[in-house]
């Protein structure tokens, strides 16, 4: 496929995924209940397509459930944490955050599994902790709140590693759809558990609110279908890059939606992050044009 034909889904899947935090400001409801009703929604959206594909649950071992249980684990602990720094700080701040997933990912592979890195690697991180430290200045200015908030994303950031680093050898075993069901469905699972023990409210919502609850099931995983789909066509590297779009996607959605001003320590440290992870992107070894074991 062309470069010029990956271009619009390419830039469907950012604005979709750039919506996420918008959903959220626009709620009330609780931080977990939204992440709750995402997974338990998100799960069921799947359902037809799991059907399909349910022989593929003959490949899932013993370990393999053990790692699924635990990945969705730290997919409900990254829902929760970011939901509830958006109710606390700026979108712009919250999501420039998230863009550090990568390199955090960096850390955790060489911590875990001894990855070997390199020095440019770890100038472009410097870089992009500079931001992240710019950023957490700059809203400490503002309130504690937003400081909370930026750490709650920072928090968040690590969550997803985990969760990506724990699935990514069960992954290989079945299909993206089987993958993503499992771990949506446990996430969904403690989600629920932690609601009931918190003692918060689990029905009972708006109208509105449920049209929130089924905008981000909906919205956000048509981004992931999307990329899904063109790892059959690019390589992982070019995927990778459209995480650079999130945070500039939701910050001037929230300029526009929701009249959120940014300040210029927002906007020197998102361009610090920003420059330190596309640097660390550019300088990754490219994947394989196809990937093997998904649908």
């Amino acid at each position: 496929m062309a470069n010029r034909s990956i271009g619009l889904p390419l830039f469907i899947a950012i604005v979709a995924i750039s919506f996420s935090a918008i959903f959220v400001k626009w709620s009330d409801a609780p931080a977990s209940i939204l992440s709750m009703y995402r997974m338990i929604l998100a799960s069921f959206f799947l359902l037809p397509i799991v059907w399909r594909k349910r022989s593929e649950f003959e490949r899932i071992q013993r370990k393999d459930w053990m790692l699924l249980i635990l990945s969705g684990l730290f997919l409900a602990f990254h829902f929760v944490l970011w939901f509830g720094s958006l109710k606390l700080t700026t979108v712009a701040s919250s999501t420039i955050i998230l863009a550090l997933q990568p390199l955090v990912s960096l850390a955790g592979g060489f911590l875990l599994f001894r990855e070997r890195t390199n020095a440019a690697a770890l100038a472009t991180m410097g870089i992009a902790i500079i931001g992240a430290v710019m950023i957490g200045w700059g809203d400490f200015g503002l309130s504690r709140e937003a400081i909370l908030g930026d750490l709650l994303s920072f928090l968040s950031v690590i969550a997803v590693v985990g969760y990506l680093l724990i699935g990514q050898q069960t992954v290989r075993k079945v299909s993206h759809w089987i993958y993503s069901f499992c771990v949506f469905s446990f996430a969904a699972l403690f989600l629920f558990l932690f609601n009931l023990a918190a003692s918060t409210q689990i029905t009972g919502y708006s109208k509105h609110e449920w049209g929130i609850f089924l905008l981000l099931a909906i919205v956000p995983t048509i981004a992931h279908v999307i990329n899904n789909w063109l790892m059959n066509y690019v390589n992982a590297t070019t995927i990778s890059m459209s995480i650079l779009g999130e945070p500039v996607g939701a910050t001037l959605l929230a300029v526009l939606l929701l009249n959120e001003r940014l300040t210029s320590w927002q906007i020197t440290g998102g361009i610090f992050i920003l420059a330190g992870v596309f640097f660390f992107l550019l300088k990754q070894q490219p994947a394989h044009s196809k990937k093997s074991g998904s649908g």
